[in-house]
């Protein structure tokens, strides 16, 4: 397996733009998170599937693919986590690159991305919190049981699907509470299923799945607290650097036991950045603000406006006043033609707002009475499209 040194040298600086404000676009087909998946199949020998990242060279002969998703560990944050997560940096600066998620850079999004290969315009879920279009529901994608149907709200079958019909064994690996969500049906339909309720117990369910077959086999695990305490206390926060120590001790793990015929990657959903309370804008103490706008959806970072009849043009002209340089406003058809989303058909146009809001710096919109108020007292928010919050690693480790 690769040799991972005990204590990791420096990251090198990232590469990608040196201001981790500036803005990056997704690199669907070559250099993106939706293109993880596809790669492994590739590697697995799946009839058709397309190695777009050039895997296949360094993993010629592997039998199992092992791919852990850790939530909230954007390219941009290894710097940060590096003195307490020696395997990581190690890896970062030895078998490490650095991909794009897809738009907006939010979990429910990205999980369905690596789940189907797919940018998020075709897969549909696009965003944190979308409307329910015909309606005035906002779906919370982590909160969604049934309603809307998982597969016919993500109609794109899945990698996982495809791998199983290829006979490749496949196992999810993930907290037991998530088994049978909407969100998981939407991203790892067609795996068995098996729950994790810590990251130790994580990586004893992940290799075991690799070690249990004689034949191809794909495992994928997600991992969450990252993430968790990066939204609650900050990036670099006391609680933050003991859950990347707790990663590191995942990874060395997982790096330790893998198979001699397996591989590893080690990928993630977005970045992170804090938002200081100056930089915030509340949606619901400024009438100008509401005006015209039926239904918010959307995250702090990247708002979804539902505007009445007639109302949009207006609503562009004063979110861009009262936020100036903050953010970047567009009518819906200007938001699809950036390709932040990929191609979108007609069926999913409705659950991106009739205004798009995607704020710049480190700048956010929340709500504190029309949203869930803890969400407006986080620290660190992800979703627009920003270096920090785009970038994220593909690291790849042969056993």
């Amino acid at each position: 397996m690769t040799a991972v040194p005990s204590h990791g040298p420096a990251v090198p600086p990232p590469r990608g733009p040196a201001d981790p404000l500036a803005p990056v676009s997704p690199r669907y087909g070559g250099a993106s998170l939706a293109d993880v998946l596809p790669s492994a199949l590739a590697v697995l020998g799946v009839p058709g599937a397309v190695d777009l990242l050039g895997l296949t060279p360094a993993l010629a002969g592997v039998r199992g693919v092992a791919v852990l998703l850790v939530d909230g560990l954007g390219w941009y944050q290894i710097p940060t986590a590096a003195p307490h997560a020696p395997t990581l940096a190690g890896l970062a600066a030895t078998v490490g690159r650095p991909l794009t998620c897809g738009f907006p850079s939010t979990t429910p999004t990205s999980l369905v991305t690596l789940g189907t290969g797919a940018a998020p315009g075709a897969h549909g879920v696009l965003g944190f919190r979308v409307r329910v279009p015909d309606t005035d529901r906002v779906l919370s994608h982590i909160e969604w049981t049934g309603d809307p149907e998982p597969l016919r709200w993500q109609p794109v079958p899945t990698q996982l699907e495809r791998a199983r019909a290829a006979g490749v064994a496949v196992t999810v690996v993930s907290r037991p509470e998530y088994a049978g969500s909407g969100l998981t049906l939407a991203a790892n339909r067609g795996a068995d299923y098996r729950g994790a309720a810590d990251a130790a117990a994580l990586a004893t369910a992940m290799l075991a799945a690799l070690r249990a077959g004689a034949g191809p086999t794909l495992v994928s695990g997600y991992h969450p607290d990252l993430d968790r305490h990066g939204h609650l206390t900050g990036v670099g926060s006391g609680p933050w650097r003991t859950a990347a120590t707790v990663v590191d001790t995942l990874l060395a793990r997982l790096v330790d036991g893998l198979p001699p015929d397996a591989a590893l990657l080690v990928t993630a959903d977005h970045g992170q950045l804090d938002v200081p309370q100056a930089d915030r804008v509340d949606f619901d103490a400024d009438p100008r603000l509401r005006a015209g706008v039926r239904v918010l959806a959307g995250e702090p970072r990247v708002r979804y406006l539902h505007v009445a009849p007639g109302a949009a043009d207006d609503v562009v002209a004063t979110w861009s006043a009262v936020l100036g340089g903050a953010a970047r406003v567009l009518r819906r058809d200007e938001a699809v033609a950036t390709g932040w989303f990929g191609p979108v058909p007609e069926a999913h146009l409705g659950r991106i707002g009739d205004v798009v809001v995607v704020c710049r710096g480190t700048s956010a919109v929340v709500a504190t009475r029309s949203e869930h108020p803890v969400d407006a007292r986080l620290v660190a928010y992800h979703g627009s499209d920003t270096a920090a919050e785009m970038t994220i690693p593909l690291l790849v480790v042969r056993g």
